[in-house]
């Protein structure tokens, strides 16, 4: 008998097992803190991998919505000194294997392909608890419960399914991000825009970096790195986006114009993002009955795979359920024993997720020095 599934998060992990069970025939339902699919914005945008994402996306039988939202030309990439100087050029000419998506669409894509009630919205997890013979038991702030004889937490850094299978916690790794938007730039900060280009924009620096990129309706969206530490970014009002804005800038004080725009000009609040990570290399002995995948499992530098990571650990985790429906034990060890390895591979980039927003942008510095690895010439 198949064994229906509990799933702890509708990030984009946890709604790609949902959907690749569904296709399987497998009941799943997913519980969700948030109380709705719009309750908060759902982030930047994200490259998509043709080695990874785009094959979850193949398993949720999903490629063609998946190729309807794709926003062409944002593969091109430009990589500036703090004086504005050009020092490397990508184009897009559409042949590229990271297309580049809203995330919102994308998980409206994955929601709208679950049947009706799939996802239960407003039920936070407050706690879990083994009961035996493989089944565990989830508590919600609202005081309810579900018994789940299979659990799988997809929730993220601070996830309340992972104390059940380890008790590593993400850790901050020395560096925070500010993230700004400025709306309509075309028009309004045509510097800036030409600036970024119609892709992605990096400057970066020793301990610092602006990382930029454009997203629809002439909306750019930036994300301002600081190595500094928490107590640092405590000490700034982040209530009062005057006085915030004004002291980040102050970081970058030199640097082009059309850079610091990107913080002082912004449309919305700044936005502090704190970065962390679990131990390099994190894994756990097997527990009967639940496992984790995505930002639960491998929080880690930011290679440009943290979102593509997830959904794969979301449409392997249902492959394998769906190839041992009578074994979930099984289905569960082969999973984790393909997962952890893949999840630990050398990061190709420097950092850390950032918490909120899972940019899939590198780390310029790091980029960089793969760029002179390789021989390419700057322009």
């Amino acid at each position: 008998m198949r064994t229906p599934v509990t799933i702890i998060g509708a990030g984009l992990g946890g709604l790609t097992l949902a959907r690749v069970l569904h296709v399987r025939g497998i009941p799943a339902t997913v519980y969700e803190a948030e109380s709705s699919p719009t309750a908060r914005t759902q982030g930047g945008m994200l490259d998509i991998h043709d080695y990874n994402g785009q094959l979850a996306l193949e398993a949720a039988d999903l490629m063609d919505e998946f190729r309807g939202i794709i926003l062409e030309g944002r593969q091109a990439m430009r990589v500036l000194d703090p004086d504005g100087n050009l020092l490397h050029e990508t184009t897009d000419d559409g042949t590229g294997g990271r297309p580049e998506v809203q995330r919102g669409e994308l998980r409206q894509i994955l929601l709208d392909a679950l049947p009706a009630g799939t996802v239960r919205w407003d039920h936070k997890v407050s706690g879990t608890r083994a009961l035996g013979d493989g089944r565990h038991e989830v508590t919600f702030a609202d005081g309810g419960t579900v018994m789940a004889s299979l659990l799988v937490g997809a929730d993220g850094a601070w996830s309340r399914v992972r104390p059940l299978l380890s008790t590593a916690t993400p850790e901050y790794v020395g560096k925070s991000v500010v993230d700004t938007y400025l709306f309509d730039a075309c028009t309004r900060h045509p510097a800036v825009a030409k600036a970024v280009g119609g892709g992605s924009m990096i400057v970066p620096a020793p301990d610092r970096e602006i990382f930029a990129h454009r997203e629809k309706g002439g909306t750019l969206h930036a994300y301002v790195g600081l190595s500094r530490s928490q107590d640092w970014f405590e000490s700034i009002d982040f209530g009062d986006a005057a006085v915030a804005t004004a002291r980040i800038a102050q970081e970058f004080d030199g640097w082009a114009p059309e850079f610091t725009a990107l913080i002082t000009d912004t449309d919305t609040p700044p936005a502090l993002r704190p970065l962390f990570a679990l131990p390099t290399g994190h894994r756990w002995d097997r527990v009967p009955g639940v496992t984790l995948l995505g930002d639960a499992a491998h929080l880690t530098a930011p290679n440009g795979e943290g979102a593509n990571l997830a959904m794969l650990d979301g449409a392997e985790l249902g492959k394998s359920l769906a190839a041992h429906p009578d074994d979930i034990e099984a289905a569960l060890t082969e999973y984790e024993q393909a997962m952890f390895p893949r999840s630990a591979e050398p990061a190709l980039f420097e950092g850390a997720e950032i918490q909120g927003i899972d940019s899939e942008e590198p780390s310029a510095k790091a980029m960089l020095k793969m760029l002179a690895e390789l021989g390419q010439q700057t322009t």
